[in-house]
C-alpha cells in the first residue's frame, strides 16, 4: 500500500491503539523470542547478502583507501519495503507539519528517536522487528529529516521535536508510552521525560547523547588511521561531490569505524547514504549546535521514571568515561553494557538487547509514579537555574559579535566557583584578557586546564596563562608554563578566528620561550 494511501487512516488517529495485559506482554518465552530473533536475522542475511558475524570488524583496523571517489551509488531499495506488514503513513503534528511513521507489531507502545540530528528511522530495520510479537513498535523521521515534512516552523529545534513527539503520541492516540531514544535520540529522549513525563511509561537510552558537558572526546582514533582520516577529510572537502556521494564515499574509506563493530557491505554503505542520512539545508547546524550544547547534569536525580540504559563497550563514538558519567546523572537507571556491541547493540547483540528490553517493559507500571508532581516541581526550579547560570550566559552569547565585551561587562568573580565547563572558562578568560584584567584571565585560563578533557584544550590553556604570565611582567613565570606545552609535542594547527591566530601549540610554544607574547586583538 503507497504512503498517501495509508494517509488519512493515521491522520485521524484510527489506529489500533489497544494493548496487551503485562503478563500478556511477556508471555513468550526466552526460547521462542531467540528463536524469532533467529529468523529476523535470518531476514537480515537474505536482505544484505553476508552474514555479519563474519565480516571484518573496526577493531582490525584494516586500511583500505580507494584511488578515486565513485560517483555511482549503488541503486538499493528501501530496507522497510521489503518487511511484510509493515504499516506506514503520516501523522499531522501541527497545521504545517507532517510526520512520517511506521508501525508494526502489538502489544505495549514503544517509540523510536533516530540519531543524528540528521539520521532517519531507516536504520532501524530489520532489527526491531525481532520484537513485534511483544510491543506495538513505532518509528518516525523528525522534522526536517527523511520522508517528513521539511517545514522549519519558527526553527529547527530540540524543544520543537520534543513538542512533535507529543503531538504524535496524542494523534496516535496513544496515552502513555516508552520512549527508546538511540544516540542524538537519546537527548532527545531525555529532554522529552523532562517536558512531558507524565506521558512517559518508561525511558530506553540506548548509546545516547549524554548532554553532559564534561565528556572525554571520542575514541575515533583508536579504529582509524591517519591516512584514513585524512582520505575522509578531504573526501567532505570536495566541492565536486554530492552530500550523498561524499558520505557513501567516506564509508568507502573507512568512516563506517567510527560507529560500526562490523564492516557494511556496499549495499549497505548506499542505504546509510542513500535513506539513512537524510535531512534539510537548514536541519543540521542550527540542531547540532543546541545538542552540543546541551546541559543535563543534575536533571535526573530524582526522575521517577524506569530507565534502562544500554551502552556499547566498543562504541567509539564516546570515551571509556562516558558510561559511568551518565549512570551519574541517572542514579535511579539500570545500566547494561553490551561488551560485543558498538554503537548499535541492537544490531550486534540482537538476542540480548531485546531480552534486556523486554524484561524492562514488563516490569513497568501502568499508573504513572505518585513522585510524579514532586519531580516535575524539581525540575523547574532546575530549570531556573540552568537559565541564570554564568555557563548559560556565556553559551547564549557564543553567536553575539559582541560576545567578549557583554561577557567581560556581566563578569563577577564567584563565576570561578559557579562555572562548570572548560569552554565556558576558556571563553570568559578570553574576554578578560580584551578587557586588560590579565591577573582574573590568568584565573580562568588555569581553570580551563583543570576542567579541560582534551590535549588540545590543556595546551591552549597553557599557552593562554603563559601570554597573561607575560603581560603581567613575570617573564619566568610564563617561561615555565609553555614548557609544559612544548613537551606535550601537540603540532596540529589550533585557529583562534577571534584573533586571526593560527599556530601549532608546542612550536608556538617553543617560540614564545624565546620571544614574550605582545598582546593581539580581536580581529
Amino acid at each position: 500500500m503507497q504512503i498517501e494511501e495509508e494517509k488519512s487512516e493515521i491522520e485521524s488517529g484510527e489506529v489500533d491503539s489497544s494493548t496487551f495485559s503485562k503478563s500478556e506482554a511477556v508471555k513468550n518465552t526466552r526460547q521462542s523470542v531467540r528463536s524469532e530473533v533467529k529468523s529476523s536475522l535470518a531476514q537480515i542475511d537474505m536482505i544484505k547478502n553476508k552474514p555479519i558475524q563474519n565480516r571484518e570488524k573496526a577493531i582490525d583496523k584494516i586500511v583500505h583507501i580507494e584511488d578515486e571517489p565513485s560517483l555511482d551509488i549503488p541503486e538499493v531499495s528501501r530496507v522497510c519495503d521489503q518487511i511484510e506488514g509493515l504499516e506506514k503513513g503520516y501523522a499531522q503534528v501541527d497545521k504545517d507539519c507532517k510526520l512520517y511513521v511506521e508501525q508494526e507489531g502489538k502489544g505495549e507502545p514503544i517509540v523510536l528517536l533516530h540519531g543524528g540530528p540528521g539520521a532517519t528511522h531507516h536504520y532501524f530495520h530489520p532489527h526491531f522487528s525481532n520484537f513485534k510479537d511483544s510491543a506495538r513498535i513505532i518509528s518516525y523521521d523528525q522534522r526536517g529529516c527523511g520522508l517528513s515534512d521539511r517545514n522549519e516552523g519558527d526553527g529547527f529545534s530540540i524543544d520543537q521535536a520534543v513538542d512533535d513527539l507529543e503531538s504524535l503520541r496524542k494523534a496516535l492516540g496513544i496515552e502513555r508510552w516508552t520512549v527508546l531514544g538511540h544516540s542524538y535520540g537519546g537527548l532527545l529522549a531525555q529532554n522529552y521525560a523532562k517536558k512531558y513525563p507524565r506521558s512517559c511509561k518508561g525511558l530506553v537510552l540506548t548509546c545516547a547523547s549524554a548532554g553532559l558537558m564534561n565528556l572525554e572526546l571520542g575514541r575515533n582514533e583508536t579504529v582509524l588511521s591517519d591516512e584514513e582520516s585524512k582520505k575522509i577529510s578531504s573526501i567532505h572537502s570536495n566541492p565536486n561531490l554530492t552530500e550523498k556521494q561524499k558520505v557513501y564515499n567516506a564509508f568507502l574509506n573507512g568512516d563506517w569505524k567510527r560507529q560500526d563493530r562490523y564492516k557494511p557491505t556496499k549495499e549497505e554503505m548506499a542505504q546509510f547514504a542513500l535513506y539513512e542520512w537524510d535531512n534539510d539545508q537548514n536541519y543540521r547546524d542550527s540542531v547540532a549546535k543546541e545538542a552540543d550544547n546541551c546541559d543535563l547534569e543534575g536533571a535526573f536525580e530524582n526522575c521517577p521514571i524506569p530507565t534502562l540504559i544500554a551502552e556499547g563497550g566498543q562504541d567509539m563514538t564516546w570515551n571509556t568515561d562516558k558510561p559511568k558519567k551518565f549512570q551519574q546523572n541517572h542514579p535511579n537507571a539500570k545500566m547494561v553494557i553490551f561488551n560485543e556491541s558498538a554503537h548499535y547493540p541492537f544490531r550486534d547483540e540482537p538476542e540480548r538487547f531485546f531480552d534486556e528490553l523486554r524484561d524492562f517493559l514488563g516490569g513497568l507500571s501502568n499508573k504513572p509514579s505518585p513522585n510524579s508532581s514532586q519531580w516535575e516541581s524539581y525540575i523547574a526550579a532546575w530549570e531556573d537555574a540552568q537559565k541564570n547560570s554564568p555557563d548559560n550566559l556565556v553559551m547564549e552569547l557564543d553567536e553575539d559579535p559582541e560576545c567578549y565585551k557583554k561577557i567581560a561587562e556581566a563578569y563577577l568573580p564567584n563565576w570561578l566557583e559557579q562555572m562548570k565547563y572548560s569552554s565556558s572558562f576558556r571563553e570568559v578568560g578570553f574576554a578578560l584578557y580584551i578587557a586588560g584584567q590579565y591577573d582574573e584571565a590568568l584565573k580562568f585560563f588555569k581553570k580551563t586546564e583543570e576542567k579541560a578533557t582534551h590535549p588540545f584544550e590543556i595546551v591552549t590553556s597553557l599557552i593562554w596563562q603563559g601570554h597573561m604570565l607575560d603581560l603581567l611582567g613575570r617573564r619566568d613565570d610564563a617561561i615555565s608554563v609553555y614548557k609544559k606545552a612544548e613537551v606535550m609535542d601537540i603540532n596540529e594547527n589550533i585557529t583562534l578566528d577571534q584573533f586571526n591566530l593560527t599556530y601549532q601549540p608546542s612550536s608556538y610554544a617553543a617560540k614564545k620561550i624565546r620571544e614574550p607574547f605582545s598582546r593581539v586583538e580581536l580581529v
